[in-house]
């Protein structure tokens, strides 16, 4: 009896063709009402969407067969994956199929914001020969700004750079011999803000990444900057972008996304401003695209399915160890310890050593994946994973060595990571203590204790009396209740490295208050 598909969103016909050669039986619609896609969905046993169906939880319980769900597309917001891999199903994106169609949209809006094409067009169609009110400017020899120098990014460099563009860029998590590769001069974030004629982003939407530009930053904004955004909504702050525009800090913007879709309200208004090009979120949306992913994710649901291969596979490993109750606890800690490191690492950080001791050796590979599937997390516009974090940190020039050691440790099972000698803290080991218990142990030689956990501050400071009455009087000034104190000593060179756990998120002036004391220095923070 054949498998059978439910392709739903308008996923190009190519998707159903290939389906139907591989010997599926193929049913095809557009978007469906809840209520009859529940009803139909458990005759099937893989379904392909776009980003308007919501794969949800409670779907996923009625999918009694259903073993694929498939995003023609890269992102997955729509599908629960927690819930598909508790379940047992398999999840597949096609992160590559639109890189080529939205680096492209990107040069067309830098193009079109450059010579007033939209409003030019407009001006036209309506009768009148504006030929002065419409001079534009050429991007030969100017320089484009580029956040997030990732599959899409570079791309973009690449193209810009052929019409005479200087690109410089800003990835934390792309080597300077991955941008020198690409002709792109890597800068700070600030001076990247400072230094650009034009500036667009291909980064996801973080905290770190949320109102990329607003007011609160104008004056770091090279006046006149023209802005681009075919990334995510939210990276502008939108309700800025008006005001920012009116006193000549931003010459004109063009916008794909949005961070409500379709904008309404104050949102729709501002794209009426004459500065503002925007399109309805068209950055993949090319029929080479749609032919592209579409004619993946059949491919690769058809190979899942003859197990052939799992290309493109979000939860693949994350299903076959979900049961193993040995290698859990490990692939647990070392995405944490992956996140906390990533927070502490220098910019542009280009290789991770990782030493392995005890039985967590035995599946050294798996979570070697899972730790860089919690250090690249926030530096990718995809879902990371244990699947698909190597190709990432590659993608971005990262070198990862393993290694297991034989000698005897004070802890039966220790992960070590060496971050390199640019590293304000360099080498580090983490353990677990049991059951959602797992802690850094030694720091640069330091013993000390921190749970991967909460929110965190780390600092190296002098081993002398009244340092942590200082530090803990400090924090009591700016609110900030501590939840928990380590602290590792060197009492021969009177050195120590100190953690807080504190009860509250933390921003960049509380750090500065911290780091204003005197005998404190290197403070870092980390937010689990």
């Amino acid at each position: 009896m054949a498998y059978k598909a439910l392709l739903l969103d308008g996923v190009d016909a190519i998707c159903g063709e290939i389906f139907k050669q591989r010997g599926f039986e193929v049913t095809q619609a557009q978007k469906m009402p809840v209520e009859e896609l529940e009803e139909i969905i458990g005759d099937y046993d893989t379904m392909v969407v776009r980003s308007a169906t919501k794969v949800t939880d409670s779907l996923l319980a009625k999918a009694n067969k259903m073993r694929v769900v498939g995003r023609a597309g890269v992102g997955v917001d729509n599908i629960d994956l927690d819930a598909a891999t508790r379940l047992g199903i398999l999840v597949m994106n096609t992160p590559d199929g639109n890189t080529i169609s939205t680096a492209e949209h990107t040069c067309g809006m830098i193009l079109a914001l450059s010579r007033n094409i939209p409003a030019a067009v407009s001006s036209l169609k309506e009768g009148r020969w504006d030929r002065k009110k419409y001079l534009g400017t050429e991007v030969h020899g100017k320089t484009l700004g580029i956040v997030g120098l990732g599959k899409i990014g570079s791309n973009v460099a690449a193209r810009m750079k052929s019409f005479g563009m200087h690109v410089v860029g800003y990835d934390p998590y792309t080597t300077h011999e991955r941008a020198a590769e690409m002709g792109v001069e890597m800068m700070e974030l600030e001076n990247v803000l400072g230094a650009a004629d034009y500036l667009t982003v291909h980064t996801p939407l973080t905290d770190q990444t949320r109102d990329l530009v607003s007011l609160k930053n104008k004056e770091k904004i090279k006046p006149g900057i023209f802005l681009v955004n075919c990334a995510r909504g939210g990276i502008y702050n939108e309700g800025d972008l008006g005001k920012l525009i009116e006193d000549g800090t931003v010459g004109a913007v063009a916008l794909d996304v949005y961070s409500e879709e379709p904008p309404e309200g104050e949102l729709a208004e501002l794209l009426k401003h004459p500065s503002v090009i925007c399109t309805p979120h068209l950055g993949a949306s090319t029929q080479e695209a749609q032919g592209k992913v579409a004619e993946q994710i059949a491919s690769q649901i058809a190979d899942a399915f003859e197990q052939k291969g799992y290309q493109g596979s979000l939860n693949g490993k994350s299903i076959a160890l979900s049961t193993n109750k040995e290698v859990q606890p490990f692939l647990q800690l070392a995405e944490k310890f992956g996140r906390f490191l990533s927070q502490i690492a220098p910019k542009h950080t280009d290789e991770l050593s990782i030493t392995f001791s005890g039985d967590c050796a035995k599946h050294s590979q798996v979570v070697t994946d899972s730790l860089l599937s919690g250090f690249m997390k926030g530096s990718v516009d995809d879902v990371v994973n244990l699947i698909n974090a190597r190709y990432h940190a590659e993608t971005r020039g990262l070198k990862i060595s393993e290694t297991i050691s034989k000698e005897s440790q004070t802890f039966s099972d220790l992960i070590t990571v060496d971050l390199g000698s640019k590293a304000d803290y360099r080498k580090l080991s983490a353990t677990p203590f049991g059951d959602n218990d797992y802690r850094i142990v030694v720091i640069d030689g330091f013993s000390i204790e921190i749970h991967l956990e909460g929110e965190i501050i780390l600092y190296r400071n002098i081993d002398k009396p009244g340092m942590l009455a200082a530090t803990s009087g400090a924090l009591a000034e700016r609110n900030i209740n501590i939840a928990s104190l380590s602290l590792g000593r060197d009492v021969k060179d009177n050195q120590a490295i100190t953690a807080f756990a504190v009860d509250t998120n933390l921003d960049q002036k509380d750090i500065a208050h911290i780091s204003q004391i005197d005998g404190v220095h290197v403070v870092k923070y980390v937010s689990m």
